[in-house]
Formats: structure tokens, sequence, C-alpha cells
């Protein structure tokens, strides 16, 4: 049977054999086996009942397989992504209410009728708009707001709030609250688990398992957590005594579900779903391409969001909640031997079986041991060492990172996103809107031009040579426009202005008009304006606009012409100097 070629899966399925399916196989088990309990926690971070979290993790695992274009991509519920949906739909009703959960499952849809049609429209470089340090300073701050929020199931208090200080202010009031039992619970946990990921891998490899092994089990730390706390509760009754458990758990496979037709409703979380989307996107793609560049395997963009936009809309006609591709376990899933996405259909095999018959097993689970797994998977996302290497590289980048921080910790994951987005457009702005312009020279021996104050050059008087190291626009070409007039006119001797535009990309409606509006101002003052070296698609440009009829120069093809024309005195010095530097020493007649 031949698969459409719009289907990803046709690009790997029909040369699928036993043995790729042994390996997928073995991955699955290994990612079902971790992604249960983070299943329960997600959906319990998101303010939605346990089982919710199972039935994300199933049908969009087999849409994602269909229409992704990774091969080892895991996809389910992320910590990011539950606690962006507990901010949207807490704005709607309370937690646990059905307009909570109607409202969850909207924003599935809608995330995956945007990434769906982003695809169709080809705009993954949308994505682009969220710089590298508005998305790590976002994931930190939504790491630590995270970690907070789940205090109150450590704790066993009822904590509330929406950002960093609301939770703060909550934690105070409520300190003399603190249940002994759930705190013992939670922090042995917790401690647990931190102690499982750092030193019980080294632990196994010295007791002389395999590296494969040893990882494998490792991995499972959640699950020995889970399951230790579960048989303590259930022991001890800790629920008589005060312990939050989880308790039943619906056994079964979700039904189809039709998302709520309200149109207020829609248009309430369209902007919610939009920034989801957009931050599921980044995530997934950046995981998805650091695995495939280990294989030599490519990446479609477009093709990532048809993937992820099928997969929320499965999430949503079966109940779930906004889904993406989760880096923690995208990495076990690759290391577990993944070679397709079958992998993620036997996961979601597994998943389903656990929702069939084993939710009965959850009943006792401790909420504090879900909380710990939740805090130390979303504190290991929290990179402060990239602050510090930021501010060393860019304070620009940094500024940006930092109001993203900020706006995460003090108004919200919706508010914080907007401002980093807003503040690296802002920050771009005010940077291109100083455009570098260098004076240069020609370098002694060579037909090169550098800049006057970085090397040993040689200049004209009559000839301000300016090389220009930007596109122009209409934000700086105003600037850059007094900038070279009046440069020129502080040299009495000037006779002529060369443009080098080896480094303009691009030029829009008014830089066209300014460039025009150069040449007249220096035309008026006595001063001829020339350009050199300016590229293809630019001269297009120029053309289109008849700037060289206009110009009062010319335009050379190289700096160095230019000089040859305007100021052949420099290079006949240059000439007479090499030509010395080639003649043989004389040596004196004996």
């Amino acid at each position: 049977m031949r698969l459409p070629g719009w289907l990803a899966a046709s690009q790997w399925l029909p040369l699928y054999n036993r043995q790729t399916a042994a390996q997928d196989g073995v991955a699955a088990v290994v990612v079902t086996i971790m992604l249960i309990p983070q299943s329960l926690a997600y959906a319990m971070l998101a303010g939605l009942p346990p089982q919710v979290g199972l039935y994300a993790s199933i049908l969009p695992l087999v849409a994602y397989a269909l229409f992704g274009s990774s091969r080892t991509l895991a996809v389910g519920p992320v910590a990011v992504a539950s606690l962006m949906t507990a901010a949207a739909a807490s704005e709607i009703a309370a937690a646990g209410t059905p307009e909570y959960i109607a409202s969850t499952i909207i924003l599935a849809a809608l995330s995956g009728a945007i990434l769906i049609l982003m695809a169709l429209f080809k705009l993954g470089w949308i994505a682009n708009l969220l710089s590298h340090p508005v998305v790590s300073g976002f994931i930190t701050a939504s790491g630590i707001l995270i970690a907070a929020s789940q205090l109150k199931h450590l704790l066993g208090v009822p904590l509330s709030g929406r950002n960093l200080y609301e939770l703060g202010a909550s934690l105070y009031h409520h300190l003399p609250d603190i249940h002994l039992p759930t705190l013992i619970l939670g922090g042995t946990a917790t401690v647990f688990l931190f102690w499982v990921r750092r030193s019980f891998k080294p632990l196994l490899l010295k007791m002389g398992l395999t590296p494969f092994w040893a990882d494998l089990i490792s991995k499972a730390g959640p699950v020995l957590a889970v399951l230790a706390t579960t048989l303590l509760a259930a022991s001890l009754r800790l629920d008589q005594q005060g312990v939050d458990i989880v308790g039943d758990i619906p056994s079964g496979l979700p039904g189809f579900i039709m998302p709520a037709m309200d149109t207020e409703l829609w248009r309430q979380l369209l902007v919610p779903a939009l920034l989801i989307s957009l931050i599921g996107f980044v995530e997934s793609i950046s995981v998805a391409q650091t695995l495939a560049a280990k294989r030599r395997q490519r990446i479609n963009p477009d093709q990532e969001l048809m993937g992820l936009g099928t997969a929320n809309l499965a999430s949503a006609f079966s109940g779930g909640f906004p889904v993406t591709g989760g880096f923690s376990r995208s990495v076990v899933n690759f290391d577990a031997g993944a070679q397709t996405p079958m992998a993620g259909v036997f996961t979601a095999v597994g998943i389903a079986l656990t929702a069939l018959l084993l939710t009965g097993l959850f009943v006792f689970l401790p909420k504090a041991t879900l909380a710990a797994t939740i805090v130390v998977a979303v504190l290991s996302l929290v990179d402060l060492a990239t602050l510090k290497h930021t501010w060393h590289f860019s304070r620009l980048d940094f500024t940006a990172m930092i109001i993203t921080i900020v706006g995460v910790l003090g108004w919200g994951v919706e508010a914080g996103v907007m401002a980093g987005v807003i503040s690296s457009l802002a920050l771009y702005l005010w940077r291109t809107n100083q455009p570098h312009v260098a004076e240069i020279g020609l370098v002694p021996g060579t037909e090169h031009f550098r800049n006057v104050q970085r090397h040993a050059v040689k200049v004209s008087p009559r000839i301000m040579s300016m090389r220009i190291d930007e596109s122009l626009y209409f934000a700086n070409i105003r600037r850059l426009e007094d900038q070279i007039y009046d440069a020129a006119l502080q040299r009495p001797q000037t006779e002529h202005v060369v443009l080098m535009g080896t480094a303009i990309n691009h030029l829009d409606a008014s830089a066209i008009d300014g460039l025009l509006s150069l040449n007249r101002r220096l035309a008026d003052a006595g001063i001829t304006l020339h350009f050199s070296e300016i590229k293809g698609p630019v001269m297009d440009q120029f053309k289109r606009a008849a700037l060289p009829e206009q110009l009062s120069g010319k335009i050379y093809l190289t700096h160095y012409q230019a000089m040859q024309d305007l100021a052949p005195e420099c290079i006949k010095q240059q000439d007479r100097q090499d030509e010395e530097d080639l003649q043989p020493p004389h040596t004196p007649v004996s």
C-alpha cells in the first residue's frame, strides 16, 4: 500500500522491519515508564484530573507519528505548556470545574488549528520572533514559578497566586498550617529524586551494570518513588492523617470529545493558545533538531508544525490539553534506541493499557510525590549560568532575558512572554537604529580596505571612504544620512564620499529616499556621492528606484576601482612602493 507523499510517515513506514520494531519497542518501554508519572503530574500542574494526562499521551503520539518529521521526538504533556494552560484556563473558571476542563480542551483545539495553519502557510519562521535569550529566560523563570506553585502539595497548604510574589505572600500566611506528614513525605520524595538524577546511575555503573541498563533503571526513578510512596500511603492510611492522595481514577480509554462551540470563549483563549503554540513549537523544534543532527537526519520545520498541530487536535478530541515535544523524554527516547516515530505509537499503546487496566494502582498515590516529580523535572530547566554568559556576550540580549524573567515571575507566564517578545523587537530596533559605519583606507600592498581605527592604512584627504555595516531601513536611515553628511562637512578638503555596501543586504523605500536625500545634500555642498561593491539584489532595488540616474557620482564594482578613478595618486604611490619592494638589493662593484 502506497502512502500519500504529504504524510510524513511515508518516509519511513514502507521500510519498517522487525529489527527496527524491536529497537522502537525497547525505547517505548523506557519512555512509557517515564511518561506515566509525568502525565499524571502534568495534568495536576494544569489543574486537571490525573486521567486527563493519560488521555493527552495516547492519540497525540499516534497523530505525531503520522505527520511529524522527527524520528525520535516524544510528544505529550510538558511542564511549561501545562503551566500556561493552567494560567489561561484559570481566567475562565475555577480549576476542576466543567468550564475549566472545557477551556483546556479548547486551548488544545486552538493550538492545533494555529499550528496547522502555520504549516499550510509555511510560517515556521515566525518562531524566530522568540529569540534564544527570551526563550531561555522564559523557561528559567517558568521552572522557578512551577516549582513554587508545587509547594502547596509538598507542604500540604492551600497556596494561591499566579506569580512569585502572590505565591510567596500566600506561603507566608500559611506557614503555621504546614502539614508535617505531607512535608516529610514530599521532602523525602524530592531528595530521593534529586539523588536518583545525579548519583544513581554512577552507583549502578560501579556495581557492574552496563551503561544501557544503568541508564534505564536510573530513568525509572520517578516510578520507584511512585511505587514506594503509594505503598506507604496505602499501608499506613496516610489519607486519614490528612495527606492528599490522587484518589479514584476512572479506568478506560478517552471517548470522542467535541470542543464547546462558544464563540466568546474561543475569542478569550485565542491569544493564550497562540503563545502556547509558539512556545511549544520553539521548544519542540530545538529538541528535534538537536537529536536529528546526531544521526545526520533532517527536520522540516513546516512539517513539525503539522505534526504538532495534528497532535494537539488529537488531544482536544480525546479530552486532553495542549501537548508538545518534551526535552527529557525525547532524550530518553533517543538514548534508548528509538529509530522511528513508531516508538511513540508503541508508547501510546502502553499508556492506553495503563488507562484501561492500571488506574486502580494509583488510588493512594500521594499528590506530594507527583509534586516532587514536577519540581525535580522543572528545576533542571533553570539555567542561571546562561545569565552570566549572556551578560558577558551582549548587554542587550541580557536585558531582554531579564525583562522576560521579571515578567514571568512578577506578572505571570503570558505577560512574561509578551514582555520578552516586545523587548526583543524594541532592542533590535534600537540596535539597528544606530548602524555601525567605519571610515576605511587602503591596506598597503593589497587591494583591501579596512577600518582606519584598527589598521595602518592609506587614505586620501580628498576622499572620504565609508563602509556601512548594516542593512538600511526606516529606523536607521535618517541617523546614517546625518552621520555621513556631518562627517563630510567637518573635512573642508572632501570632494568625494564613497560608500562601500558589502554589508547592505536590503533597503526599504525609506532607505532609498534617505540615500537620495544624502546625495542632494552633499551635491549642494559641492561633494560627489559614489557607491562601491553593491550586492546584486540591492543593485536591483537601486535600479527600480532610478537611483543610478539621479546619483551625482558613480557606482563602482570594487572599492579599489573607485580609488583608482578618484584618488589615483594613492594607487600610484602604492604601486611605486611595491616595485621598490620587488627590486633586488644593490650590490656594489668590487
